[in-house]
C-alpha cells in the first residue's frame, strides 16, 4: 500500500496541493465507508505526503456530511503521523483581523450530529484531550509562516480557542457573543471532531486557521456571508499552500515525537483481543506501528 508521513487536509477554497510529484490517487475502504474524495499521495520536498480535500474536490459536502471517521482511519492506515489542518475561520477577537491567520491550541466543541470517536462495539479508549494541538506541529507552522513572509503584512497569531459549530448556517448575533464570552478567539465548522479522531489514530495535529471575517458580532462589518468569505480565503489560498509545503519539509526533517503517537498507550482500556472481531478491525490499525517506528524497531 502506498504509504504517507504527512497528511494535509485542505478546507473550503484549498482542493488541491501544488508541487506534489510522483502523484497518485488512492482511493481507501473504511469501516466507516469513502473518503470526502480521492485522496491524492505524492512527494514533496522529498517527504509522502497524502492530501484529501474535506469537503470534496467539488465542494460538495456540508460539514456534517464531511466523513471525519473514514477521513482519518484512511489516513492512518497509509502510516500518517501528522496532520496539517487548512481551515477557514471566522474572527471572534478585534484583533484576529480578517487574512491574518491563527494556529489554536484549544478546541471548543459544539457540534451535535457527529460521530466523534473510532471507540464503543465493544471496545473502550478514553484519550486525553487537555492538550489536543500537538506544539510541536503548531511550532513547525509557526517557523514555515516566519519563513514564507510575503510582502503583504499578515499576521500570525499563536493561540487561542477554535470554536467549533455544527453548520451549514452562520452563528446568530446572540451565538456570536456567547461564543466571544467563552473566550474563543475564532469559530469554524469542520476541526471537531477531527482532532479527536486524529488523537485517537495516534496521529499528531494542528491547525492554520485563516480569518475571513469577524463572524457577525462586529458593531463596525457586516455579517459573513459565504460569497466574502471565499473571497477572502482565496486570498490567502496560495500563502496557505506554501506554509503547508515548508511545514512538510521541516517535519519531513525532523520528524519531532509527540505524545499524540502514543495516546493510546494510557487511553485504551478494552484489551484487544477482548473485542469483538468486527471491532478489532476498526481498532487494529490505530495501534499497528508506522514505518519510523517499525525502523526504530529492527535496529
Amino acid at each position: 500500500m502506498t504509504r504517507a508521513l504527512i497528511g494535509v487536509i485542505g478546507g473550503s477554497g484549498l482542493y488541491d496541493m501544488p508541487g506534489l510529484t510522483e502523484v497518485e490517487e488512492v482511493h481507501i475502504d473504511t469501516p466507516f465507508g469513502r473518503t470526502s474524495d480521492a485522496i491524492v499521495c505524492g512527494k514533496l520536498a522529498g517527504v509522502s505526503v497524502a492530501f484529501l480535500a474535506r469537503h470534496g474536490r467539488n465542494h460538495h459536502l456540508i460539514p456534517s456530511q464531511v466523513s471525519y471517521r473514514a477521513n482519518i482511519h484512511a489516513l492512518r492506515q497509509l502510516g500518517v503521523r501528522y496532520i496539517l489542518s487548512l481551515s477557514a475561520v471566522g474572527s471572534l477577537q478585534e484583533e484576529v483581523r480578517p487574512l491574518d491567520m491563527l494556529i489554536p491550541d484549544q478546541f471548543i466543541d459544539m457540534t451535535r450530529r457527529r460521530q466523534s470517536t473510532f471507540f464503543g462495539d465493544g471496545a473502550v479508549a478514553h484519550v486525553s484531550m487537555a492538550d489536543p494541538v500537538c506544539s510541536a506541529v503548531a511550532d513547525s507552522l509557526a517557523r514555515a509562516f516566519t519563513l514564507t513572509q510575503a510582502e503583504q503584512p499578515i499576521e500570525l497569531h499563536r493561540g487561542g480557542s477554535y470554536i467549533c459549530i455544527e453548520g451549514p448556517q452562520f452563528s446568530t448575533r446572540a451565538e456570536s457573543h456567547w461564543y466571544r464570552s467563552m473566550g474563543a478567539s475564532v469559530i469554524g465548522m469542520t476541526n471537531m471532531p477531527e482532532a479527536k479522531l486524529a488523537r485517537e489514530a495516534q496521529i499528531a495535529y494542528a491547525t492554520l486557521a485563516m480569518a475571513t471575517d469577524y463572524d457577525c458580532w462586529h458593531p463596525r462589518e457586516e455579517a459573513v456571508t459565504a460569497e466574502v468569505a471565499i473571497a477572502n480565503l482565496q486570498q490567502n489560498a496560495t500563502r496557505a499552500q506554501q506554509i503547508a509545503m515548508e511545514t512538510i519539509r521541516i517535519l519531513g526533517a525532523e520528524q519531532p515525537e509527540s505524545s499524540a503517537h502514543t495516546a493510546l498507550l494510557s487511553g485504551l482500556v478494552t484489551p484487544l483481543e477482548a473485542m469483538p472481531e468486527e471491532t478489532q478491525a476498526v481498532i487494529k490499525p490505530l495501534l499497528a506501528p508506522t514505518e519510523p517506528e517499525l525502523e526504530e524497531m529492527e535496529q
